[in-house]
């Protein structure tokens, strides 16, 4: 009997993974990560470290980014607290779903991860106050390999659910790119 649920996206890569829970009187408990479930599951990956992230307004966006070899990650992606519109962008530029997008709602209700691998840009919005979310990874963090690209790219069509004062971004998340100014990262 597996612990988890693993669906298909609009771009087959990248993947929703939902772990059981199991509850009762006292709570619930639940296997967010299993080695061996996922690795029955054809997603054979070596997490590295663990981020943890908390956003206190409704709109704070962070992304989108990615890092180049030799520092490129995998990502998976979870919510414990509140709720996020995750996104990950196609990177790979030889690939049939290069510069398109996958967009899934994440939340400590509905128990979803995304599965983000190498080769897409990813970013987050906050749907709900003092958001935290936690991710796993396949590398270490490299500033020199740190990229991002413009989260309001009109080439990406991402339907960001802006709230009426605006996105709340970092000045680094200000200043990327536009895909068709970004070099080729992921052949």
């Amino acid at each position: 009997m597996s612990t988890l649920l693993v669906e298909a996206t609009a771009i087959s890569d990248v993947k929703i993974i939902t772990p059981k829970k199991f509850g009762d009187h006292r709570g619930f408990f639940s296997e967010v990560y299993n080695r061996k479930a996922f690795t029955e599951a054809g997603i054979a990956l070596e997490f590295i470290q663990d981020n943890h992230s908390l956003s206190a307004q409704v709109g704070t966006l962070r992304g989108l980014h990615f890092q180049s070899a030799p520092f490129a990650q995998d990502k998976l992606v979870r919510v414990t607290r509140g709720r996020i519109l995750d996104v990950a962008v196609d990177l790979r530029k030889s690939s049939p779903t290069y510069g398109q997008h996958v967009a899934v709602e994440l939340s400590a209700e509905n128990w979803r991860q995304l599965l983000i691998p190498i080769g897409f840009a990813h970013g987050f919005v906050t749907l709900e106050p003092d958001t935290e979310v936690i991710y796993k990874v396949t590398n270490y963090y490299s500033a020199a390999n740190d990229l991002g690209l413009a989260w309001d790219d009109p080439d990406l069509g991402i339907a960001w659910p802006v709230p009426p004062g605006g996105v709340t971004l970092s000045d680094k998340d200000k200043k990327h790119p536009r895909l068709r100014d970004l070099p080729e990262i992921f052949p």
